[in-house]
């Protein structure tokens, strides 16, 4: 990225990620966000959103809009584009789902692919090189019929580069390897921890297991705790089709009725699955702790493991709950540790931010009958404790500098949050009524804990909590390390998912060498930035997707419910409506100020709030209103609500 347009304003060229809007002008935003640069129609040379550009700046305007043109695209965001087959004129046209694409694409009659008028369809653009001209391209996959579940939510996978199904060569790979299924030799040496009390803690409709927990009493009265992985680099070996394809896509994604993995069946659900009763081979993290949380000695190395139990979160809650059960006395003493463990990293500098997590009852058909926000329960906690502490420890680990060996490592690293941000976020919590205090420009993470306890049970909560993780750093995968600023930790990674994270693959190979005392060629250094980078842009793909899939079910959910009422917070105020969140679904839409028609309402900025002339009545950010659904719509995914 260049340097700031402040800093050097003779600097006409800018490199930086566009969105376009839906009226077809783009921005592209410099520094974080700082700086904006506006792109009309006619400049952007068939750049399309999230494409990553070049970008030539035009002398600034006397009112300081800095405005530019699109000289060269980088990098394509996306492969293709979903939407609805047309035909006029004798020609084939694709009408984009996608509202920020603002040109159909043509399709010739010879790359029909079979597709007919009217379906829903994928296409790829094969030609636009002429801004002036609409694109050209071929149809790649029959999805269905428009609004038809499958079609929809196949299309939003598609569109983010996430395809359910894998290559012929890919699948045979894979079986090849499940049909091996797990040898003497395999095992021989392992560390062997069969007959060490072992079980996973997972959704209740979870198919593969990456992570196992084994416990066992010591003599000393202290614990071993052993977090135990699923060994995929064993399977998937570097230079391989496999670790390819693996690289490719990156990471599962998590749609709302279907997990299009990383890996093929046969190594996600089986031979790398931690599935009970069966040996499995695994990478561990073994500790020795006290009742305290202390680490008193620990040790990393590949074992094999028998798991005993597979827990759901809510069978394994209900074991504690009930204070007894199969493996009550492990739980327990696990949920306690993970207690401590919680308490220290928050003395540690910790953030504690927690969002909702929105989930639907599908019908066969995929018809959301209803939306439900999943319930964080002590197990759900304690799993995530250990994992944070495997995560922690093994980056720490590999930290260590060995004469000869390692020396790159794959992160997962935080920033500190932008300082404009903070600023901004400050000035609306003070607007809400909360008062924070800052440090070096930053939030004091004991302060900003303070403050999410305040809100605990606040109707704002959500709200507040979303402004606050708008206004962090995204966390990504880096070879250079700076620390992870939420979680308070000095050295962080992924270790613990590898079935369903590329990156965790990436680091169980370069700990194994470490192990072995392997020197990784610093010419290869490079590469391993390279996939952090690649890894870091498919993780936001694939949030995006699952994002993308949680939007249209809840439009789809309120369609058949227009007319009905409902009781919402106040989430959003702008000149132009009021944005409702719906306090048991999450669905949220828009009151229009067109539609409020008892008086005339004005916009008031500073208070978050609009009020009538006539009636002073006011509607401020925060406040619970009655409502009732007005229209879903379903190309456009939104919901209009209105007062009743």
């Amino acid at each position: 990225m260049k340097e700031s347009i402040k800093n050097k304003s003779f600097e006409r060229h800018i490199e930086g990620i566009i969105n376009i809007s839906t009226r077809g002008t783009g921005t592209v935003r410099i520094n974080g966000g700082e700086e904006i640069i506006e792109i009309e129609h006619s400049f952007l040379k068939t750049a399309c959103n999230g494409d990553t550009v070049h970008i030539l700046l035009h002398p600034k305007k006397k009112d300081g809009i800095q405005n530019g043109e699109v000289i060269e695209i980088l990098n394509r965001s996306k492969k293709g584009y979903a939407g609805v087959l047309e035909k006029e004129n004798e020609m084939y046209f694709l009408i984009p789902s996608d509202l920020k694409m603002y040109s159909d694409i043509i399709i010739p009659e010879n790359k029909l692919n079979g597709a007919k008028v009217g379906q829903k369809v994928f296409v790829i653009i094969t030609e636009w090189k002429d801004a002036k001209k609409a694109p050209v391209g071929q149809i790649e996959k029959i999805l269905g019929m428009p609004m038809e579940h499958n079609a929809e939510m196949e299309a939003i996978a598609l569109e983010k580069g996430f395809n359910a199904t894998f290559p012929p060569e890919i699948l045979k790979e894979a079986q090849r390897i499940s049909l091996s299924g797990i040898t003497d030799n395999d095992i021989k040496n392992r560390r062997d921890m069969r007959d060490t009390t072992t079980f996973t803690i997972d959704p209740i409709d979870a198919k593969d297991f990456d992570d196992a927990l084994s416990f066992k009493n010591l003599p000393n009265g202290n614990y071993e705790i052993g977090i135990h992985i699923a060994d995929v680099s064993h399977y998937v070996r570097l230079g391989t089709q496999l670790d390819e394809e693996a690289n490719h896509r990156g990471t599962s994604v998590y749609l709302v009725d279907r997990t299009i993995p990383m890996l093929p069946e046969e190594l996600s659900n089986g031979i790398c699955s931690l599935n009970e009763h069966v040996d499995r081979l695994t990478f561990s993290a073994i500790f020795e702790l006290d009742k305290t949380g202390t680490i008193l000695s620990e040790w990393f190395g590949r074992t094999v493991i028998h798991s005993d139990k597979r827990f759901s979160y809510e069978e394994a809650q209900k074991v504690l709950d009930d204070k007894k059960g199969i493996f009550f006395d492990e739980l327990n003493i696990l949920n306690k540790i993970a207690k401590e463990l919680l308490k220290k990293r928050f003395r540690e500098g910790a953030i504690s931010l927690e969002q909702d997590e929105v989930k639907f009852e599908l019908t066969k058909e995929g018809v959301p009958i209803s939306v439900y926000t999943k319930v964080r329960g002590d197990t759900n906690k304690l799993i995530e404790e250990f994992m944070l502490l495997a995560n922690r420890r093994v980056a720490e680990y590999m930290s260590v500098k060995k004469p000869g060996v390692g020396g790159v490592f794959v992160y997962r690293i935080h920033d500190l949050p932008n300082k404009d941000k903070i600023r901004d976020l400050v000035a609306f919590l003070k607007r809400l009524g909360f008062k924070v205090l800052l440090k070096n420009g930053i939030i004091p993470s004991e302060e900003m804990n303070e403050l999410i306890g305040k809100i605990e049970h606040s109707p704002m909560r959500n709200t507040i909590n979303t402004a606050i993780i708008r206004t962090m750093a995204k966390a990504i995968y880096s070879t250079k390390n700076i620390g992870h600023y939420g979680l308070g930790f000095k050295y962080y990674t992924h270790f613990t998912s590898p079935i369903r994270r590329y990156p965790d693959v990436i680091v169980h190979r370069l700990l194994s060498d470490f192990l072995e005392n392997k020197p990784i060629p610093k010419e290869k250094w490079f590469e391993y930035e390279q996939i952090s980078r690649d890894a870091s842009l498919r993780e936001k793909e694939a949030s995006d997707a699952e994002r993308a899939s949680i939007k249209y079910k809840q439009v789809e959910y309120m369609s058949s419910r227009i007319g009905e009422k409902y009781e919402g917070i106040i989430t959003g105020v702008t000149e132009w409506g009021l944005y409702i969140e719906d306090k048991k679904t999450k669905c949220e839409g828009m009151i229009r100020m067109r539609d409020l028609k008892d008086d005339y309402y004005t916009f008031d900025k500073e208070g978050m709030s609009i009020r009538g002339r006539k009636t002073h009545k006011k509607y401020t950010f925060g406040d619970t209103i009655k409502f009732v659904v007005k229209n879903a719509d379903m190309n456009k995914k939104t919901i209009d609500y209105e007062i009743k």
